[in-house]
């Protein structure tokens, strides 16, 4: 077999092993740019909409924050003398960034059992069951994105109990959260590759 052959087929089998792994869409701050670059995205967002009626925009917003629209975001390592890594700082992972207990929760009562983490569209039906068992919980509006946020963070019970207001740091993103959801709505009315 020729060289020029070889490495012909040792890259194609090379590029056959990248699992498809997308970055994350650029210009994180505009709506109507992911969706030009990412119209999957949208489908799931939509999806979601019509099946829990939880609004593309606090979805969109809560995933900006949760993983930047990163398929394969973690939590950083944690440390010991600064230099020996002991594992995650949590089980979150993906677009999500459910943890562990929470997600095998989500896939037992909703019956998604080969739901992932890494998936849009399982992250977003993730997002709409959880946002819809806060509202139930605590009464949250769905399209109240900072209060959904504020329970996503420190769960149904944590938010009952106020946790949130002895960090302020979490206050702040929770209030981000919600404005960040306003930008998106807007944004996304006036857009043309995407018609709510």
């Amino acid at each position: 077999m020729s060289k020029t052959l070889s490495a012909m087929l040792l890259a194609l089998m090379l590029a056959s092993c990248g699992g498809g792994y997308k970055p994350a869409p650029n210009n994180l701050n505009d709506a109507c740019s992911i969706a030009q670059q990412r119209p999957k995205f949208m489908k799931a967002f939509k999806a979601t909409e019509r099946k829990w009626d939880v609004p593309v925009a606090v979805q969109m917003a809560t995933i900006y924050q949760e993983s930047r629209f990163r398929s394969d975001a973690r939590t950083p390592f944690r440390y010991v003398l600064g230099v020996i890594p002991m594992g995650r700082q949590s089980s979150a992972f993906g677009f999500s960034q459910a943890l562990d207990g929470t997600w095998d929760e989500y896939r037992k009562d909703t019956g998604q059992r080969r739901a992932k983490r890494n998936k849009i569209r399982d992250a977003t039906d993730f997002i709409g069951w959880y946002m819809n068992q806060s509202r139930e919980r605590n009464g949250i509006a769905l399209d109240d994105a900072r209060n959904q946020y504020l329970a996503y963070h420190e769960g149904h019970t944590g938010y009952a109990r106020g946790s949130y207001n002895k960090k302020s740091w979490l206050v702040r993103v929770a209030a981000d959260t919600g404005a960040r959801a306003e930008t998106y709505d807007t944004q996304l009315r006036n857009c043309r590759s995407y018609r709510y």
